[in-house]
């Protein structure tokens, strides 16, 4: 009788932990498209950062394509800042970028003096407190709060409000899917809308 020698294990073809797929290792974004497309960026290990794919970005800013050029724009819960890197990328005049976390906001400004940027300022503080210092109106928003804490309403009556937005400016949305469809002012308009997995992004239009 003869005994059959071990096999080695199959490799099999499951991702190593943390594998973020092809285009983005963990902590990096590819900025896709404009003066800066293919440039690869690493932003700070903060947990609460979720960068928008790659995917909704291309299709966010086709949507924004007729509109981008020259507009002056705002990201707020800038995070990664992919959103706000991507439209200067594409020929914002300026972006304001906000968040409260003193890292990103350092990482932020580094980037942007790395790309020899200067039609870009960085406030690092509450969003809401940041409004109040801001000087509107932006043609421009993106609007992207942590999931699950139904702020979307509250920062777009804020925006509304506080005279933030030209007429008939374009405000980003990006929130968890189930939650739907965003609740808008008066006067707004849904201008376009869509789902990739657990993300619902929505581009509305500011009453004019």
């Amino acid at each position: 009788m003869t005994t059959r020698k071990p096999t080695k294990a199959r490799a099999t073809s499951a991702r190593a932990p943390g594998h973020a797929g092809p285009s983005r290792m963990p902590h990096q974004l590819r900025i896709i498209g404009g003066r800066w497309r293919g440039t690869r960026l690493d932003f700070p290990a903060v947990e609460a950062i979720r960068p928008t794919p790659d995917r909704v970005r291309e299709t966010l800013f086709n949507w924004l394509a007729p509109t981008i050029g020259g507009a002056r724009c705002l990201d707020l819960f800038a995070g990664s800042g992919a959103l706000g890197l991507e439209a200067l990328s594409r020929g914002a005049r300026a972006v304001v970028f906000v968040d409260r976390d003193a890292r990103i906001g350092a990482y932020l400004r580094e980037t942007l003096g790395r790309l020899k940027c200067e039609d870009a300022r960085v406030l690092v503080g509450d969003a809401q407190r940041c409004l109040v210092d801001l000087e509107g109106p932006f043609e421009v928003v993106f609007l992207d709060p942590p999931f699950g804490a139904g702020l979307v309403p509250a920062y777009l009556a804020e925006l509304s409000s506080r005279g933030m937005l030209s007429p008939g400016a374009l405000v980003y949305i990006e929130s968890e899917a189930e939650a739907g469809e965003p609740v808008l002012p008066a006067g707004w308009v849904l201008h376009r809308t869509g789902r990739a997995g657990k993300v619902g992004y929505h581009l509305a239009r500011a009453a004019t």
